[in-house]
């Protein structure tokens, strides 16, 4: 009986650090929508990050009142991207995305869409 009662009181605790639902503690992010517009540069940027080096990364210029810098987002139509540069113009719900050339970036456009911001 003393080994039922102990088995039963460590599954418990074992248990108790788990969150209820696995698929909810990955997926801690906030929905944003936002005017997404676009951009090209292959320059520095706001956080040091040097496009020139690393010409394919995927990023965005954000408002970092609003998306804190180096958080990972999601953006639809374009993908996975970190927040890494600021803009004069990006001011509250309004993210810059980036893109190697000035043809892309035309293509992109304004858009009204809904982001996901994952927790850093």
């Amino acid at each position: 009986m003393k080994k039922i009662i102990l088995l039963i009181a460590i599954i418990a605790v074992l248990f108790a650090g788990m969150p209820e639902n696995a698929a909810t503690a990955k997926s801690k992010y906030k929905k944003i929508t936002v005017s997404a517009t676009s951009y090209c540069e292959l320059g520095r940027t706001a956080t040091g990050f040097n496009y020139k080096k690393h010409p394919k990364a995927k990023a965005i210029a954000v408002d970092p009142r609003v998306i804190p810098l180096g958080s990972k987002v999601y953006v639809p139509g374009y993908g996975y991207a970190i927040a890494r540069d600021v803009g004069g113009r990006i001011k509250g719900k309004v993210i810059d995305v980036h893109y190697k050339t000035r043809k892309q970036a035309i293509n992109w456009g304004r858009k009204k869409i809904k982001i996901k911001v994952y927790r850093n």
